[in-house]
């Protein structure tokens, strides 16, 4: 299933740096735009639980939407004002784009039924949900729906392409996509939401926030997409989602893109597993691969952080944001 020439080429390490610029040219010019017509765009972030890491990206994030032109405000305040905060942020009009870092109360319940982490991702308002991650967009990722305005559109769009709303999809998970799109796994030649017919794709992690989120996208492209996790492997393909007992080894082998998730410091991928050809994207925080070892098998192309995309996609997520919400008002 891989091209043979691709896996008799040396391995290469891909830099996300690459990819990205070609997105914050394209969020630099949309920013100039938008601020021809007065419009200032505004991120704001919540910082409530005294994360050292989450501040640094925080910080990390600035810079990058300062750069591109774009305010970005960092508000550090106690998680037991943070619902307070929010729904003043939610009614302030100059306020474009609303984030929170996450986890803030872990996994304590909620006045309001669940728990507070998760209630707290639903408050985000669809106009102001520049992470994705509210139940509106959480539904449509899920259920392939790629248009706000009306369910019923999905691929086609409106009548009225001018009038499209494109739904939003949570930044990490769409910035594995684009990094895929960008070393051209995905097929350009066939329709949107079939491009990745026929491939085979192992994700490591099934977290909420990126790996189960990731894997649906995936699937709804048309891949055959396994999810390996602690409690087991799940074969996903669109909207189904069943167990399987294959061992991982032999899915790993199979497997034309491989991504690892895993947030720990011990977890190390097996590298004799990688078939020649593959794409293998790491997007934990940790080097969950021997970058070294993995780099001696043919014709691999090995990305090993994907942070720079992910604070692309952000950004071109508050550009949609004002395009859908925020232009006719402002």
């Amino acid at each position: 299933h891989h091209t043979t020439h691709m896996a008799t080429s040396a391995a290469q390490k891909v830099k996300a740096d690459d990819i990205a610029a070609v997105f914050r040219k394209e969020i630099q010019d949309d920013v100039q735009r938008l601020k021809a017509k007065g419009i200032n765009p505004l991120l704001v972030g919540f910082l409530a639980n005294g994360d050292v890491a989450a501040k640094k990206y925080a910080e990390w994030t600035g810079k990058a939407c300062e750069a591109d032109g774009i305010a970005f405000e960092v508000r550090e305040i106690d998680k037991m004002d943070l619902e307070t905060c929010l729904e003043a942020a939610k009614r302030d009009p100059s306020i474009h784009g609303i984030m929170i870092y996450y986890p803030c109360f872990g996994a304590a319940p909620s006045f309001y039924g669940g728990n507070m982490d998760d209630y707290l991702r639903d408050s985000v308002p669809i106009e102001k949900d520049v992470e994705g991650l509210c139940h509106t967009y959480r539904h449509h990722l899920y259920h392939n729906i790629r248009y706000i305005d009306n369910e019923r559109i999905r691929f086609a769009g409106p009548h009225d392409p001018a009038a499209a709303k494109k739904s939003l999809l949570p930044c990490t998970p769409l910035a594995i996509i684009k990094i895929l799109e960008y070393l051209k796994i995905y097929d350009e030649k066939l329709p949107i939401g079939d491009r990745m017919s026929g491939k085979s794709v192992v994700v490591i992690n099934r977290s909420e926030i990126v790996g189960r989120p990731l894997a649906a996208m995936m699937a709804n492209d048309g891949a055959d997409v396994y999810s390996v996790d602690l409690n087991g492997v799940y074969l996903m393909r669109r909207g189904k989602m069943v167990e399987v007992d294959d061992p991982q080894e032999a899915l790993v082998r199979k497997a034309s893109v491989v991504v690892t998730g895993v947030p720990t410091k011990d977890y190390r991928l097996k590298t004799e597993w990688i078939s020649p050809g593959t794409v293998v994207v790491n997007v934990s925080h940790f080097k969950n691969v021997d970058e070294e070892e993995l780099l001696k098998v043919p014709g691999v192309k090995y990305v090993p952080l994907v942070g720079k995309v992910t604070v692309a996609m952000l950004e071109r997520n508050l550009i949609r944001l004002i395009d859908n919400f925020h232009s006719a008002i402002n």
